[in-house]
């Protein structure tokens, strides 16, 4: 891995702080297409973006170090000392974030799930670069594995899963998905803020199935604090998306049903005749 991508004498250029910085820029380039073909003001839509974000990196790092108390305790200097003391919580800088974007729509009386969609590919886009970071700095490891697609990591023994390499691939198509969906809400395919829902369910599905493939990881009282929340987002959004297309799905089950009644007489009926016209020899 390469923690470090360039070396000079009087600073370091760190990889991770790379990527960070190529999320920020196509995170918000991204954005600012969206915004561009919507009735939201430019300027509104990146103050909000630039309140939420420092309040989301507020909040990720509050979730952290409460979650690892005993190494911080009240130490402030240790909260502010990132580069000493590094650690970020995803879910607590997205709680922080979407909170802070959920005030600052009812502050300017905007209607939140009209708004919230058109961050979305942004977010995920993002998150995918910070994966993508995270992979190639080595900052995030998997598990151990005997596996054929594993990597080894300088400070870490044995071959390791690629698991967040296979996040970050996977919050790239979630976003293609999101980019997608957004323009069907547009057509008012679907409900204003069912992308926002869509990015919840899909969050929670890819912490919640790559949990148990990395090396560190968050505990709240003995249990994965990221599986615990990913477990609530996955059953809570998925129940919502069965109610959501539910007459999508009863249409699909009457077709799949009389398809199977349809070949199942199709076959009585032919065993039948089969049975009164036996062949000879």
């Amino acid at each position: 891995m390469l923690p470090v991508l360039l070396n000079f004498k009087i600073f370091h250029v760190y990889t991770m702080g790379v990527f960070l910085a190529l999320a920020f820029f196509w995170g918000c380039f991204l954005i600012w297409r969206l915004v561009r073909l919507s009735s939201f003001k430019e300027d509104d839509m990146f103050d909000a973006l630039f309140n939420s974000l420092l309040a989301g990196l507020f909040g990720g790092r509050l979730v952290y170090v409460i979650l690892n108390f005993k190494d911080f305790g009240f130490d402030i200097l240790k909260f502010i000392l990132v580069n000493g003391y590094p650690g970020f919580s995803l879910y607590g800088m997205l709680g922080a974030f979407f909170l802070t974007l959920y005030l600052w729509a009812n502050a300017k009386k905007v209607k939140f799930s009209e708004m919230v969609d058109y961050y979305i590919p942004s977010v995920l886009l993002a998150i995918a670069i910070g994966k993508l970071g995270g992979f190639f700095s080595g900052a995030e490891a998997g598990t151990k594995t005997g596996f054929f697609l594993s990597i080894k990591y300088t400070a870490l023994s044995g071959m390791r899963h690629l698991t967040p390499l296979y996040e970050s691939i996977l919050f790239f198509l979630s976003s293609f998905i999101a980019y997608r969906l957004l323009f069907e809400t547009r057509k008012e395919h679907y409900k204003k803020g069912f992308v926002f829902k869509y990015f919840l369910f899909s969050q929670g599905l890819i912490y919640f199935l790559f949990d148990n493939l990395k090396e560190y990881r968050l505990y709240f009282l003995g249990r994965s604090f990221n599986q615990i929340v990913s477990l609530v987002l996955v059953l809570t959004f998925g129940i919502y998306f069965l109610y959501y297309f539910r007459s999508l799905i009863g249409k699909r089950a009457n077709h799949f049903k009389n398809f199977v009644v349809h070949y199942v007489k199709k076959t009585v009926k032919n065993f039948h005749q089969k049975s009164k016209n036996p062949h000879r020899g």
